[in-house]
């Protein structure tokens, strides 16, 4: 007998970004390591329909509705420079040696790519119906809509956020998959 196909969604656990390297017409995509989004807070998900309307004999005859968009918000607690790497583009480089190393993510006009990337998001266990299973939502491409929020506070932590677009894979034609488990599993990390 199938597991249940609804659940409740509590919390969210831990998300992924992997950078997309490919996306053949004929294939299957493939990505790049698995970047944690460190210190996830939400993961939201809307879309944009657009509907044609049929009037005529003074009333409404039919109607047609297309999904036009989907986007995707995320808002997590620590800025990570390989996630701005993987987003927007740019490159993290490390350098010195202890007491003063440093990490510097860099973007240039030449490297403001905003690259394609697939995000992964899962509740923790037992955030379903079933318990110990858990729920992944899969968006298979995604390139960020708009620059990240990030910045500083006064008196307060500044929460990172950003906004991405999803596309159909040209492969499969995915958008999205959500996964509910009966048993909890983590995100792949590789």
């Amino acid at each position: 007998m199938p597991i249940q196909r609804f659940t409740k969604m509590y919390g969210i656990q831990d998300a992924k970004i992997s950078p997309m390297l490919t996306d053949p017409a004929s294939g299957t995509p493939t990505y790049g390591t698995p970047i944690d989004v460190p210190g996830i807070k939400t993961y939201e998900i809307s879309g944009e329909v657009e509907v044609k309307t049929l009037r005529g004999d003074n009333k409404k005859l039919d109607s047609f509705s297309a999904l036009t968009n989907v986007q995707v918000s995320i808002t997590h607690a620590k800025m990570s420079l390989d996630v701005l790497a993987a987003i927007i583009g740019g490159t993290v480089t490390d350098s010195g040696t202890t007491p003063a190393q440093k990490t510097k993510w860099g973007l240039t006009g030449s490297g403001a790519t905003f690259p394609a990337f697939k995000l992964e998001g899962v509740t923790p266990p037992n955030g379903t119906d079933i318990i110990g299973g858990d729920v992944h939502v899969v968006m298979h491409k995604l390139t960020c809509s708009a620059f990240p929020d990030l910045g500083f506070a006064e008196e307060d932590y500044r929460i990172a956020s950003f906004t991405a677009d999803a596309s159909p894979l040209i492969s499969t034609d995915e958008w999205m998959d959500v996964v509910i488990n009966e048993t909890a599993v983590a995100i792949p990390s590789s």
